[in-house]
Parts: structure tokens; C-alpha cells; sequence
């Protein structure tokens, strides 16, 4: 994978530098050529369906016919040759949904991790002021863009809430999702974040997709809500206060970024480089194409 690899470095450190002319028609067999390679990276994918545990064993997906699992080591190849992300991205894995490629403009996945920072207080449920939590939140942008913009990152900025925070008490799942947007993207990102409350940490849920996906990531999360689930003895009523740790930071916290926010730039920067994914698959093919058509001209 280091040829596709290389090939979405070039695009991304190259792409500015192709004139803007209206290039030729490529012939058929350049115009496929984008695509056969997406489907031989994805074929080389592991897709797990029915019930999956998770590594550590800490949870379990009990996926219907419409999603598939992709282990952690195959959600990496995702995010690095796929999406264009740095390597290390550690994750439980990714569910994907099998009707969409997750290469396509439209591909969206929902990564799983796990933060072990102790057991979630939901007592503040009914207290939080979303609305000022936004507030607060969209005045930390300015100084995190000087962070990123020194590490050579565009700023990233939050607009709003795409859908506002949600508890649900009963089974101990959250999700809320943010309207993003990059200064050198021309449309805005939707970061979807479900939240499942455990009895010494928190499982993470997290679907990057457009705006223009909204409508479709709401259809189906209630799905990816619904059979996701601790193990037993993991769950949040299994906690006991005598021997487990209880973590520093309340639901309210959670939304805004938890333990996560102190690190910063690292876990910020990471949701710009997922919402970033379809600008680099669509330059990548974009510059197969140009490349190809250079080839066969000089060759000619």
C-alpha cells in the first residue's frame, strides 16, 4: 500500500500546482483506473459482520445486514490509505455501511474508540445549558487555529450544532452532532459523536461525513445506537462506587471533550484530518487521471 500511499501524499502536496484548465475527456481505460484500484484496496478489507466483539472484549456489535466491522488494524489502512490520515490513529475499529462506498464522495464509517477515564457521573444531565456550552466551546477556536495553523493545519472552526446534545438516561447513551468548517474547505463537515456511558469508561462512536449527509447519518444511527452495547460486567449499572474509579469530568465535559480537550491539538486536529477524507480520495483520483494522461502523452 505505499504506492497508494504515496499517491495521496502527492495529491495533497501537489494538486495545488495543476493549472486550472479543462483538461481532456481521459480515455476508458484511464477514467477506470481510479476505480479498479479503489476496488482492489477495498477487496484487500476484512469485513466482519453478525456479532462482533470488541478488542479487550469490552463491548459488543450485533450488526444487522446493512453494516459491516472492520478490525483495528484494517480501520487504519482506512484512515492512512484510504482517508489520508497520519499513521496511529488507534481505534476499537469501524463500522461501515455496506450501501456506500466508504472511498465515494458520499462513504462515511463510524470509528470506535474507548477513553478508560473512569465511570461518567450522568447527574448533570438535566442542568446542562447546551446553548452557553456552545458559547464556550466556539471561543476556544481561536486559540486551538493558532495551534494548528503552527503545526501547518488549516483552522478549524465550529459553527454549530448540527443536532444538539441528547441523553438518553435510561440506556446511558448521548449523541450530538457539530457543524465544522475548515478554512481552506469550500463545505462544511458533520462530526457525529454517540457516547455510550460504561462502568469505568466511555465508549466513543464517532461518523464523519458532509452536511449534505445528515439526513442519512440520522437515519441510521438509531440503528448503530441500538446494537451497540457493553458486556456484562462492563456496563454502567454494574459500577461500583467502593472499587471503581469515577472519572473528573460530568456529561456537560464529555460534550465539550473530556480528559481529551487537555491534550488539545492532537484529538482536534484528528477530527480535521477525518472530515478532510473525501477532498484527498477525490484528489487522488484527480491526479491518477492527470498523471495517466501525462504518461500516454509523453509515451505517444
Amino acid at each position: 500500500m505505499n504506492y497508494f500511499r504515496a499517491l495521496i501524499a502527492a495529491a495533497a502536496l501537489s494538486l495545488s500546482a495543476i493549472p486550472a484548465f479543462a483538461a481532456p475527456a481521459p480515455a476508458p481505460d484511464e477514467a477506470s483506473a481510479p476505480a479498479e484500484t479503489a476496488e482492489h484496496f477495498l477487496a484487500s478489507l476484512k469485513q466482519k459482520t453478525g456479532t462482533v466483539t470488541l478488542p479487550s472484549g469490552i463491548a459488543t456489535l450485533k450488526l444487522n445486514d446493512e453494516f459491516y466491522y472492520l478490525d483495528p488494524a484494517d480501520t487504519e489502512r482506512l484512515l492512512t490509505d484510504g482517508w489520508g490520515n497520519p499513521p496511529g490513529f488507534k481505534t476499537l475499529g469501524m463500522i461501515v455501511p455496506k450501501a456506500v462506498s466508504p472511498l465515494s464522495e458520499r462513504g462515511w464509517g463510524v470509528i470506535v474508540s474507548y477513553k478508560a477515564d473512569g465511570h461518567v457521573s450522568d447527574e448533570d444531565a438535566a442542568k446542562i445549558d447546551y446553548a452557553e456550552l456552545l458559547k464556550q466551546m466556539q471561543e476556544e477556536d481561536e486559540e486551538d487555529n493558532k495551534q494548528r495553523q503552527k503545526q501547518g493545519y488549516a483552522g478549524l472552526h465550529l459553527l454549530g450544532w448540527a443536532e444538539p446534545p441528547r441523553y438518553d438516561a435510561t440506556t446511558h447513551k448521548m449523541y450530538w452532532a457539530r457543524e465544522l468548517k475548515a478554512d481552506d474547505a469550500q463545505q462544511t463537515t458533520l462530526n457525529y459523536s454517540i457516547r455510550v456511558l460504561g462502568r469505568e469508561g466511555v465508549l466513543e462512536l464517532n461518523a464523519v461525513a458532509a452536511m449534505a449527509d445528515l439526513a442519512t447519518i440520522q437515519q441510521e444511527m438509531p440503528q448503530i445506537l441500538a446494537f451497540t452495547n457493553f458486556t456484562d460486567g462492563n456496563l454502567y449499572t454494574d459500577f461500583n462506587p467502593k472499587t471503581d474509579k469515577l472519572a473528573t469530568y460530568g456529561l456537560a465535559a464529555l460534550v465539550a471533550g473530556g480528559i481529551a480537550a487537555k491534550a488539545g491539538l492532537f484529538a482536534k486536529i484528528g477530527i480535521f484530518l477525518l472530515a478532510a477524507k473525501k477532498f484527498l480520495v477525490i484528489g487522488v483520483v484527480a491526479l491518477l487521471a492527470v498523471i495517466r494522461r501525462l504518461f500516454n502523452r509523453n509515451k505517444a
